[in-house]
């Protein structure tokens, strides 16, 4: 299992856009991938329940990843949040 905690530094949050691209990033592997805020925990590959936790800057997410593919996934999605500017 991997984990890895972020804190949102972007003005807008994890709005849509950012929030596609985290699912499409997610979505590329097989390992199971999940988001978790403020005590709920949602599936990373679906853009509703990413959507739903309301994620705004300032707040403190983490991301476990457990699977097949997980360094990978991890390593990437790590990738597409720095890229985005959406964490440190």
């Amino acid at each position: 299992m991997e984990k890895r905690d972020y804190n949102i530094v972007a003005e807008t949050g994890i709005h849509a856009r950012p929030a596609t691209l985290l699912v499409q990033t997610a979505s590329k592997f097989s390992a199971e991938t999940t988001l978790e805020y403020k005590g709920k925990s949602v599936n990373l590959k679906s853009i509703m329940g990413v959507m739903s936790l309301g994620v705004g800057q300032g707040s403190d997410v983490t991301i476990t990843v457990e699977g097949e593919d997980e360094k990978e996934a991890i390593e990437a999605i790590d990738e597409t949040i720095k890229k985005e500017g959406l964490a440190e």
